[in-house]
């Protein structure tokens, strides 16, 4: 019996050992692999340093620092804005100018051509001591000095309208630096 039971000693002994041993490699293996994850680390570090840069900010802090910004940049963006609202305005007015000055002129073109026809054609027709060709004359010079009263008032009203329009436009302004300023 005492055979037997070294026997069954040494084998279940022989088992344990083999078991040992199995889990030893096991153990080596997973010591080799997790040196080689953990090998990694100081470099992994640095990354992980420089990624510091996209963290999450509070949004007290956010909206603090909008608000920041917008005290700072408001008042010069207000000032640029107005700034081209003014250019803007005078380059408006300076195309109105040109568009009446070239209007007048086109109406003093008219009215120099049709002036000039009409005095030269009537010359020619008016023959020397003939008591008739005075009152046609008359007619004519009549007609053309309608048409040029005409010019003249159609002018004098564009000029109205256009300083109503400035008139407007000067409000305008005003009241946007009432309300800019009250704001």
């Amino acid at each position: 019996m005492a055979t037997t039971t070294t026997s069954t000693g040494a084998a279940s002994y022989g088992d344990c050992v083999a078991a040992l041993r199995t889990s030893l490699s096991f153990l080596e293996s997973s010591v080799s692999t997790l040196g080689t994850g953990v090998a990694d680390f100081p470099r992994l570090v640095n990354v992980l340093k420089s990624v510091r840069h996209y963290e999450l900010i509070p949004q007290p802090t956010l909206v603090a620092a909008e608000a920041s910004l917008r005290d700072e940049i408001g008042p010069a963006i207000t000032t640029l804005l107005d700034r081209a609202d003014g250019h803007i305005a005078r380059v408006e007015r300076r195309i109105d100018a040109l568009k009446a000055r070239s209007e007048l002129q086109q109406g003093r073109l008219l009215h120099d051509s049709s002036s000039t026809t009409p005095s030269a054609s009537s010359a020619s027709k008016r023959k020397p001591g003939s008591g008739s060709g005075g009152r046609g004359v008359s007619s004519e010079r009549l007609a053309v000095e309608a048409k040029l009263k005409a010019r003249q008032k159609e002018a004098l009203q564009y000029s109205v309208e256009r300083l109503e329009l400035e008139v407007l436009q000067k409000e305008r302004e005003l009241k946007k630096r009432l309300d800019a300023s009250a704001a």
